[in-house]
């Protein structure tokens, strides 16, 4: 009975041709249905005429291939011919003729050298294995003790190949043109190459996928075939390989002549970082019979892409620096923009001390703080705040709080109606889950009454004149700003007494980690505090920002460190 043998994923799925017309593609109507996008609703059809079977093309998208050639019309098929619809792969058998004499072949004559063209493809490319992989290696090649192979074998064709390739990669810094530049000259090295394809290696999805492809003809199977053994020994041993698909055809027979039959001659050579990694692999195949790939083909290919993968590599990494300037570029001019945000210069009053630092974990960072006198000259507002998350992100919401604060703080003075105007602006064009813990405190500087508003900030640390520590607020913390419009945050008054100091600080500060990942604490602040002499808001600052440094011991923070401290003399 004949049958066609889908060919998929080393599995061979058969089907009976029973019906007088057997319909193939995806459309569920089909006789044979295929699941892949690449072939057509219906694709292709196969008749039974007698004892004959004819595969007819349905005006499908991608055509219909028999042996690796585009078929115009019905054309007849014989025991083991492969079929391909798309990137689909079926064989057809006829047991009952295979033993049956095939007609003779007329000769084929040897193929011209015919400008490579460059044809749009899907980057088809077929890996693969068990009963499909018929490829066999012929012959390896290794890169020997430097790139560039074995200098020994036909030092002048690959002088003339590695200049070849090293002149059409000169200067290329666009890494979408310089692979199929790799191809353009490999065609122009080897012209009896038919097809050609480069694969590197995603390390997001953990396998080979093709960067770029190129085949000689239009109308050929734009498909290139790969053996899935011979990429992964490639791959795992850094060689070269020479490999044919003919000395383990069924159809070869001693007695039959090798120009008779379709033979596809393939070169597999590994493209070595400057490391010796492999990044990459270079294909090509040939279906002339008159001049099949050779061992010095093999070893010559294997010197230019020592050399194709040099220039790829340095095009990358010179890349990666112009991509990293530009990137610094901009972080400088974001760097900048926030840094415009924080006051340059902390006000004066007479009587009291006002102390503010920031060091971010990032060229940018959430973290933000203010201080500037009101319209009436005797009250200070004192902004402090922590944008959710780190980097450009967090800088964006950052820049936006301060505008906010600036704005509202420049018609509204009370605190309780200010922190709800600044919570209904910030929720109005909330960014998802970008809020900010915040504390807004306005200082009457004459009679040193301080109100302060929480939006879930950890409370403020005041050192008392008795040096005993005390958090101020805690009880009346309310929700982050930009969570819940229109919450109700409650608003606290205390008077600052002389010699009293108070301190305002970022998680940065508490949870600041040194090399054996242990966390500064609040506790350790809270002694530091206690340890200090006098109310000078200066030294502290100074002295708790230089014992946090101390802690962490030169380890890079997640976080942004951020301390505000003011105390009355």
């Amino acid at each position: 009975m004949a049958k066609i043998v889908l060919l998929q994923e080393g599995q061979a799925v058969p089907f009976e041709l029973t019906a007088a017309e057997t319909v193939i593609g995806r459309h569920p109507e089909c006789t044979f249905q295929i699941n892949s996008n690449m072939v057509s609703r219906k694709h292709a059809k196969i008749v039974k005429k007698g004892d004959q079977f004819i595969v007819e093309d349905l005006q499908s998208g991608n055509g219909t291939f028999v042996n690796g050639k585009k078929i115009e019309g019905p054309a007849g098929l014989v025991h083991d011919d492969r079929i391909k619809l798309g990137p689909i792969l079926l064989r057809f058998e006829a047991p009952e003729a295979a033993a049956a004499p095939k007609p003779a072949a007329p000769q084929p004559a040897p193929m011209p050298s015919v400008p490579a063209q460059t044809v749009e493809t899907n980057f088809n490319v077929d890996v693969s294995e068990g009963e499909d992989d018929t490829s066999t290696i012929m012959g390896t090649a290794d890169r020997g003790t430097s790139a560039f192979g074995k200098l020994e074998v036909n030092p002048e064709a690959k002088l003339k190949g590695v200049l070849e390739i090293s002149r059409a990669l000169a200067g290329t810094t666009d890494l979408n043109s310089l692979l199929p530049k790799i191809l353009d000259t490999l065609f122009n090295i080897f012209p009896h190459a038919d097809r050609g394809c480069v694969l590197f290696n995603d390390p997001a999805l953990g396998k080979m996928v093709p960067k770029a492809m190129k085949h000689r003809r239009a109308g050929d199977d734009e498909t290139v075939k790969l053996s899935r053994t011979i990429l992964k020994t490639v791959l795992e041993q850094k060689t070269g390989i020479l490999s044919a698909d003919a000395a383990s055809d069924s159809r070869f027979q001693a007695s039959e002549s090798i120009s008779n039959l379709t033979i596809r001659s393939m070169m597999c050579v590994p493209m070595l970082s400057l490391a010796g990694d492999p990044m990459g692999i270079i294909n090509i195949d040939t279906q002339n019979a008159f001049n099949q790939f050779r061992a010095e083909d093999l070893d010559l290919l294997m010197a230019v892409a020592g050399q194709a993968a040099m220039s790829y590599e340095q095009a990358n990494l010179l890349v990666t620096a112009m991509e990293k300037q530009k990137q610094d570029k901009e972080m400088n001019i974001a760097m900048g923009v926030q840094r415009s945000l924080l006051p340059t210069e902390i006000p004066k009053a007479e009587g009291w001390e006002i102390y503010a630092s920031y060091d971010t974990a990032q060229a940018v960072g959430g973290d933000y703080y203010d201080v500037f006198m009101l319209e009436d000259g005797k009250r200070v507002c004192l902004a402090f705040g922590d944008v959710a998350g780190k980097g450009v992100p967090a800088s964006l919401v950052m820049s936006r709080i301060a505008t906010v604060v600036t704005n509202v703080m420049a018609f509204v003075t009370d605190v309780q109606e200010a922190i709800q105007r600044i919570n209904h602006q910030m929720c109005t064009r909330a960014v998802e889950g970008r809020f900010v813990t915040f504390v807004l405190t306005v200082i009457d500087l004459e009679t040193g009454e301080m109100t302060l508003a929480n939006a879930g900030h950890m409370p403020i640390m005041i050192r008392k004149t008795d040096g005993s520590i005390i958090e101020f607020g805690e009880e009346a913390i309310g929700v982050p700003i930009g969570v819940i419009d229109e919450f109700p945050y409650d608003v606290l008054t205390r008077t600052i007494e002389k010699g009293e100091t108070c301190v305002i600080y970022t998680d940065g500060v508490s949870e600041a980690m040194n090399h054996n990942s242990d966390l500064y604490g609040v506790d350790r602040l809270r002694e530091l505090m206690a340890a200090s002499q006098g109310g000078h808001a200066d030294e502290l600052g100074k002295t708790i920002l230089a014992d946090v440094r101390k802690f962490a011991d030169g380890r890079p923070q997640n976080d942004d460190i951020t301390i505000m401290v003011f105390g009355r003399k």
